[in-house]
């Protein structure tokens, strides 16, 4: 009565939508990671700091394969693109 129906379409748009913008936060913290590992490694890179760094490679691989399987797709960036 109180809650708005939605469809099964309009639920899993919603948790596609989701899926989505939580690839796009873990590849920006993966790119994070990477450019402070290689920032680092002029100095003594530990272990700690490549864990990191492959743990949220892992991540973003898992959410990508993920999203491939329901047959996902992300926007383009219009900075890259300009006609």
């Amino acid at each position: 009565m109180f809650f708005k129906h939605r469809t099964p379409h309009a639920v899993e748009e919603l948790g596609n939508q989701k899926l989505l913008e939580l690839i796009y936060n873990v590849k920006d913290s993966w790119d994070h990671a990477k450019e402070t590992e290689y920032a680092v490694y002029e100095g003594q890179v530990d272990n700690e700091l490549y864990s990191r760094t492959k743990l949220q490679e892992q991540k973003y691989l898992y959410l990508y394969t993920k999203a491939r399987r329901n047959h996902l797709h992300g926007y383009l960036n219009d900075s890259v693109i300009k006609q």
